[in-house]
């Protein structure tokens, strides 16, 4: 049994309802998808009282089964106009599942701005928020710990996020109190601002009661030999996700200076200081963490926390979205630059992916040079302000690229690309293109997948055998990082789902759950309004060759659709 909480902001009602088996399992990304499409939510305006904000956690919340406690936020994006699943590691989710709870949805917005507290014996307060507002998030975060505690799990709404900035996400907490693990994207931070929801504190408590306890504690330890036998699992414990930028900048489809380059430096001549092992191996000299849980229970441990040369922590964590997209995509090329300007970012809650797009925008536009480490400081100083410049900047990257009239705006349906050019990833691109969630590689990923001899069916046929996998991941709040042990053992996976809530889900429920989420997702997107225009690349990603391998993209979107499902 868990519950699921229905909050209506305008009166301080809360409604619980009682889920059981399957119902709590159809979690996360399917919940959302299905909950918006039952409420119509495709027709309402995104910053409207009517946009329901929902908050939903896997079945597997609240124990230690590894890399299961991820937390997943959605509504009608106000950055896409459509539907919008953005997840987070950290210890909201975990925290959720301690009070059996499953997920709950805001609705309607608050007379004044609110602190909702969850508490352990099921009550729900309603708090002021004087004395928050304006403030960034570690400021905040040490305010709330110094009034509900340290034994509390957080969910924060910026500075941006309170004059409904669409670069603004919602910050959760990470294992050491920070709050700095973000359900990021889509401008969900703007929808909860919209909402006067400055921030949500829940109890940690205890481990939930599970059908049968024992059964599931067998299938934690199996799940974590498991991801000891995986080398994929191994690299990511020793270098983290910032080895992506390695591999990226050796295939030469690494974003650099606004993507007019694939490749920041000759892997043949000099090191990448933007690196995975050139970061690892420095962070390590300084005493640095290499290896750091996002979430409770998490044996992968890709996560870091990165220290200056006198061992003081800048930042945690760095990780390769934004190594790419505000590192090598804004022209920085020392680490120590990038981690500042993550730091910057997480106190505003802001989504590194878009910000640093949309800062590369601003310099191509010729605002500055690229690398202009000063200027990238000042832009975030004006989204903090909320000044005339900066309410127009805190738009996204799709609309200050219009408004500066730039003609290299990287974007699809008004989301910034994740750091994969689609001219050399191809299939990460033909998932951002087809994907109902804007450009968003963590739909299905496939970064090193080499596509020079395939067809657009073959290629279309990859992606979405990913992208089903990843949104069963999704529903089910595991994290994709697991996914070399969980996509090939969806039985053992189904069969610990029915020990903890005595289910009887065959294996095929995983693909099906994932291809049902994918399904509601696109008929969202078309009832809001979304046609085959809206899956096309930018023009200048089949104009300007990208160097060193001068590919442009192949694939339109008309040629895309047509070999899909729907």
């Amino acid at each position: 049994m868990r519950k699921y909480l229905h909050i209506d902001l305008s009166n301080h009602s809360v409604k619980t309802e009682r889920l059981e088996g399957e119902a709590i399992v159809r979690a996360g990304r399917y919940h959302i998808a299905r909950t918006l499409m039952d409420r119509g939510a495709a027709l309402v305006e995104p910053l409207s009282p009517e946009n329901p904000l929902i908050f939903s956690a896997g079945p597997f919340a609240g124990t230690n089964f590894s890399n299961a406690n991820r937390l997943s936020v959605g509504c009608r994006s106000p950055l896409t106009g459509g539907i919008k699943e953005a997840n987070s590691g950290g210890t909201f989710g975990f925290a959720l599942g301690q009070l059996e709870i499953s997920g709950f949805t805001l609705d309607q917005v608050a007379n004044e701005w609110v602190v909702i507290y969850i508490q352990k014996d099921g009550a729900v307060r309603f708090d002021s928020a004087e004395g928050y507002l304006g403030r960034n998030n570690f400021e905040v975060a040490a305010l709330l710990h110094g009034k509900y505690g340290k034994k509390v799990s957080l969910a924060i709404c910026g500075p941006v996020g309170e004059y409904q900035g669409l670069l603004a996400g919602i910050s959760t907490s990470d294992v050491d109190l920070r709050p700095s693990r973000l359900a990021a994207r889509g401008g969900v931070g703007a929808v909860m601002g919209s909402k006067k929801v400055k921030a949500i504190v829940v109890d940690l408590n205890k481990m939930p009661s599970l059908h049968d306890r024992k059964k599931v504690m067998g299938s934690v330890k199996e799940y974590n030999r498991l991801l000891d036998e995986q080398p994929a699992i191994a690299v990511f414990r020793d270098v983290g996700t910032a080895m992506m930028a390695d591999v990226q900048n050796h295939q030469g489809g690494l974003p650099v200076r606004n993507f007019s380059a694939g490749q920041l430096v000759d892997p043949d001549v000099e090191p990448m200081k933007l690196g995975g092992d050139f970061i690892r191996e420095q962070n390590l000299a300084r005493g640095g963490q290499t290896t750091h849980a996002c979430m409770p229970g998490c044996t992968i441990e890709c996560s870091n926390v990165y220290v200056d040369e006198s061992g003081k922590e800048i930042v945690s964590p760095v990780e390769y979205e934004t190594l790419g997209l505000m590192g090598s995509n804004c022209g920085l090329t020392d680490p120590d630059d990038l981690a500042r300007m993550n730091f910057l970012a997480n106190d505003l809650g802001l989504d590194t992916i878009e910000t640093g797009a949309m800062m590369a925008v601003l310099m191509d536009a010729g605002l500055a040079e690229f690398g202009d480490v000063e200027f990238m400081r000042s832009v975030f100083d004006e989204l903090k302000k909320g000044t005339e410049q900066g309410r127009l900047w805190a738009q996204g990257t799709a609309r200050v690229g219009e408004h500066y009239k730039v003609n290299r705006v990287p974007v699809i349906k008004k989301q910034a690309i994740s750091a994969y050019d689609p001219r050399v990833v191809e299939a990460t691109g033909i998932t951002m293109m087809t994907t109902a969630q804007g450009a968003d590689h963590t739909a299905g990923n496939l970064p090193i997948m080499d596509c020079s001899d395939k067809s657009v069916e073959e290629i279309v046929a990859a992606s979405l055998e990913i992208q089903t996998q990843w949104a069963a991941m999704d529903s089910l709040g595991i994290c994709i990082f697991g996914r070399s042990v969980t996509s090939t053992n969806v039985e053992f996976i189904m069969k610990a789902i029915n020990a903890a809530h005595g289910t009887n889900l065959k294996e095929e429920f995983f693909v099906q759950m994932g291809q049902e989420t994918l399904d509601l997702e696109w008929q969202f997107n078309r009832a809001a309004g979304f046609t085959e225009e809206d899956d096309e690349l930018p023009l200048f990603f089949y104009e300007e060759p990208l160097a060193p391998t001068n590919k442009v993209a192949r694939f339109h979107s008309a040629e895309v659709n047509r070999c899909l499902p729907h």
